[in-house]
């Protein structure tokens, strides 16, 4: 009997040792979920002390355990919308044309964007650029921002102009964001512009400056024959002057035209207009415009009065540079997808080495003859221009003492054709 409750004493004294070490432990395990929950959640919606409890309040395992679970998904729904804000500006960097790269503290670099990458690990003359980089974000992580300008040879010729900005955290750079912007298009541009007021203050002094001396000289001439000499190169001067401005008012129509018109032009329709408008130009000087008829069913899409004014200038151009006597010929041949549109004459031709300059605006193989003829140098810009406009091309084929063919390309409007086999 006294065995047995000995025995019953010992088991009891062991059942309430494990109870106290089970809360014991319980508690413990509370209080380490306690700080790990004051860790997450450093200020928590309830006060200090614990989250959403007490200070003073003991702590409890299960409500532990359910404030981790509340703190644990508010953190995952604070990590998506940081994933996602992180989404969103690495697509928005990587959708502009500007090259990105970001360096870390380290100079590692921890972003780049489609743009940039051409320029890392790079080859040839991109490889000047890649070093660029790593020096300007070597400086800019001593704190010192920079900016500089890269120009590539090619091909194709380049510039880029490089920018870098040290990303600072309290006081010290802690990265550095790099900006490669290709400026080519902008000083292709700036010289363009430069060069074109250049041009037109040259083109327009020329001639305004004999119509001063021409007036001069008249005002004290008694001689008739003198004087009407003198009023023809006046008229002449004034109608150059006049062809000048008129074609700088229609390249600029041209250059700034909004909408392009989506109505079907028939060939045979523009081409005759085009004609008709040179023709009395071609029989003075002797010389026959032969226009091949086209198929009425042969369309383009686009604005007629463009279309005219390049064939028109195509057309001018061959009876100028062409020889007393000689025949221009007009023909037009499509293959279902394209027109081609071309003159030809049997002139002076054009060099070779002129050939990837003509389509400049004031540019001319022979100045000489431009002032003999009356040319003003802006007739194949508006050509090219018009092609462009109706997304097609404008080709050339020429030698020297044989002759040039111009030839426009144009996409070929609805409808049925008849397809030639000398087209393309």
């Amino acid at each position: 009997m006294v065995i047995a409750i000995t025995v019953l004493a010992l088991l009891l004294v062991v059942t309430l040792s494990g109870l106290v070490a089970a809360a014991v432990t319980r508690r413990a395990a509370a209080q380490r979920v306690d700080l790990a929950i004051r860790t997450l959640e450093p200020e928590p919606p309830g006060g200090t002390g614990g989250a959403g409890r007490n200070g003073s309040e003991r702590p409890s395992l299960d409500r532990s355990l359910d404030d981790l679970e509340r703190v644990a998904a508010a953190t995952a729904a604070r990590r998506a919308a940081d994933a996602e804000v992180e989404s969103r500006l690495s697509w928005a960097l990587g959708a502009i044309a500007n090259g990105v790269i970001i360096f870390d503290e380290r100079g590692e670099i921890t972003y780049r964007n489609a743009p940039a990458a051409s320029f890392l690990a790079a080859r040839h003359s991109d490889a000047l650029v890649e070093e660029a980089i790593t020096t300007m974000a070597a400086d800019a992580l001593r704190g010192r921002g920079s900016e500089r300008e890269l120009e590539l040879f090619g091909p194709p010729r380049r510039v880029l102009s490089l920018r870098a900005v040290p990303l600072e955290s309290d006081s010290r750079p802690s990265g550095v964001l790099v900006v490669v912007e290709d400026t080519s298009e902008r000083r292709r541009l700036e010289n363009v512009r430069r060069d074109f007021v250049a041009n037109i203050s040259h083109e327009l002094k020329t001639p305004v400056g004999a119509l001063s001396l021409l007036a001069e000289t008249l005002l004290d001439e008694d001689d008739p024959d003198v004087t009407k000499r003198l009023a023809e190169r006046l008229a002449s001067e004034a109608f150059r002057v006049g062809a000048t401005i008129d074609d700088l008012l229609e390249l600029s129509r041209i250059e700034v035209a909004a909408g392009l018109a989506t109505d079907a032009v028939a060939v045979a329709q523009f081409v005759g207009d085009a004609a008709d408008r040179v023709r009395p130009a071609a029989e003075q000087r002797g010389i026959d415009i032969d226009v091949e008829p086209a198929s009425e069913r042969l369309t383009v899409v686009g604005d007629r009065r463009q279309l005219v004014s390049a064939v028109t200038n195509l057309l001018d151009n061959a009876v100028k540079y062409s020889e007393p006597g000689s025949t221009v010929t007009v023909r037009a041949r499509t293959n279902g997808t394209w027109v081609d549109v071309s003159v030809r004459d049997r002139g002076i031709g054009i060099p070779r080495r002129d050939l990837e300059r003509i389509f400049e605006r004031f540019y001319r193989v022979d100045r000489a003859r431009s002032r003999e003829t009356g040319g003003t140098g802006l007739g194949l810009a508006i050509v090219r221009h018009v092609a462009s406009n109706h997304r097609g091309e404008v080709r050339v084929e020429s030698r020297e003492g044989v002759g040039s063919t111009f030839t426009l390309r144009l996409p070929a409007g609805p409808g049925p054709v008849a397809v030639s086999q000398e087209a393309g």
